[in-house]
């Protein structure tokens, strides 16, 4: 399931930024220690009413302009909108209603995408007046708000939510397994998709930054259906220089939440940095199954156990999805790359696979008498039973005596157990722990 996208939109200095910080800090990130990953502060996740959804803040739109970054600006705003679910139209109570605003609501109006006006900097019950003449904006009802003072927002996410369609994948999309090929640029993402079809289906060139969208490509393999997608290189924030291609980034990063199954890409002849970290973190943020896929292995020059070293960085780089696979491939060349379907179709089992309430709790009853649990204030943890309670990816619930107990090394210490146990090679485990008489 894709979680839905809401842009916020507007002039300048309206209170864009504001609005945004106030969205997403409802929910704050799933993943916190992994180490080299930095977020954009221009994509955010959000949660209100038990629905989720990402936030795109953009820049400024200056309609009336020559300046070549106010352009870009509003290409990026542009693209936020034609990405979007739902718009948030963000404009300035003190200021009025300008030109630009008429300009922007023009450019809103001609799409399809459900909008929501919202007038920023009604600070107080007595400015609630000067919102009526945004009505001359042709935007329906205008929501009163103060992004600073957190006044009115939850009126207008009420509003928001109840503009979302059914973003589950049509009927025919579920039966596939979605498969996003995801790295920096130039790392031979499209070269690779070609070599697994068999024909170029995607443009592939030298020049980074070739593939702008998340394109997606049907096929079959042993009588299965997938879908790949080859999505836009994520960059380094500093390196982005047209601002259009961070909402490439977007669609990159959509691309993930959609996908059964990702394919890091790195580059055999370029050293590990933090942008690939980035991405891993992506990623696990999103408890998707992962393959690590070194590209250009061909290009390098190899000593003996060249493989096993860089096999062994990778590990503890990325340490934070040690799970995760590594295939070593030249896409160019199609070496090594008959491994990738069969790998692929090994973690897809692993993601969904069951393991039964009595074989987890012998595990869990092994794991506590080779590692005693940890204790507080003279109380131990206590694990009384644990039970599967989902799958893709696999979701484990342990009932104990107080959750307060739990240690982030012992939660690592039974994820390691389980995999021991019953492998779950290329797959993130959930681990929840409730007190016990607790609901699952």
């Amino acid at each position: 399931m894709s979680q839905p996208i809401v842009a916020i939109v507007g002039r300048p200095n309206v209170g864009k930024s504001t609005l945004f910080n106030k969205i997403v800090q409802k929910r704050v990130s799933i993943v916190e220690n992994s180490p080299g990953v930095t977020r954009d502060r221009i994509y955010g996740q959000a949660e209100w009413a038990g629905k989720e959804f990402s936030v795109i803040d953009t820049g400024g739109i200056e309609p009336y302009t020559d300046d070549e970054m106010l352009v870009l600006m509003r290409r990026q705003a542009q693209l936020a909108i034609d990405t979007a679910d739902v718009i948030i139209f963000i404009a300035d109570a003190k200021s009025g209603v300008t030109a630009n605003d008429y300009e922007i609501a023009a450019m809103i109006r001609k799409t399809s995408t459900p909008y929501i006006l919202a007038v920023n900097k009604v600070d107080g019950y007595e400015k609630q007046s000067l919102i009526y003449e945004f009505y001359n904006l042709n935007l329906g009802e205008p929501f009163a708000i103060s992004a600073e003072h957190s006044l009115g927002i939850g009126d207008l996410l009420d509003e928001v939510i109840t503009k979302f369609k059914n973003t589950d994948l049509s009927e025919e999309k579920e039966k596939r397994c979605r498969i996003a090929v995801a790295g920096r640029p130039n790392v031979g993402k499209s070269t690779l998709i070609n070599c697994l079809l068999g024909e170029e289906r995607v443009i592939v060139s030298d020049i980074p930054g070739t593939t702008r969208d998340a394109i997606d490509t049907d096929f079959d393999y042993e009588d299965e259906k997938y879908t790949i997608i080859d999505t836009a290189g994520l960059r380094r924030k500093n390196k982005i220089y047209e601002n259009i291609e961070r909402y490439s980034t977007i669609r990159s990063i959509k691309a993930i939440e959609e996908s059964d199954l990702c394919l890091l890409m790195l580059d055999a002849t370029q050293e590990i940095g933090d942008q690939d970290l980035k991405i891993a973190g992506l990623i696990e943020d999103r408890a998707k199954a992962v393959i690590i896929v070194v590209n250009k292995w061909d290009a390098i020059e190899k000593e003996t156990n060249t493989m096993k070293k860089l096999t062994d960085e990778i590990k503890r780089r990325f340490h934070f999805i040690d799970y995760a696979p590594v295939l070593f491939i030249s896409a160019l060349n199609k070496s090594r790359t008959d491994k990738l379907m069969p790998q692929i179709q090994k973690i897809l089992i692993e993601y969904d696979k069951k393991i039964s309430t009595g074989s987890l709790n012998n595990m869990v009853n092994d794991a506590l008498l080779t590692h005693q649990p940890p204790s507080k204030n003279g109380k131990r943890l206590k694990i009384y039973y644990a039970t599967q309670t989902g799958t893709h990816p696999p979701s484990f619930t342990f009932f104990v005596n107080d959750v307060t107990l739990i240690q982030t090394s012992y939660r690592k210490y039974l994820q390691n157990r389980l995999r021991e146990a019953f492998e779950f090679e290329g797959v993130p485990i959930l681990l929840k722990f409730k007190s016990r008489g607790e609901l699952v």
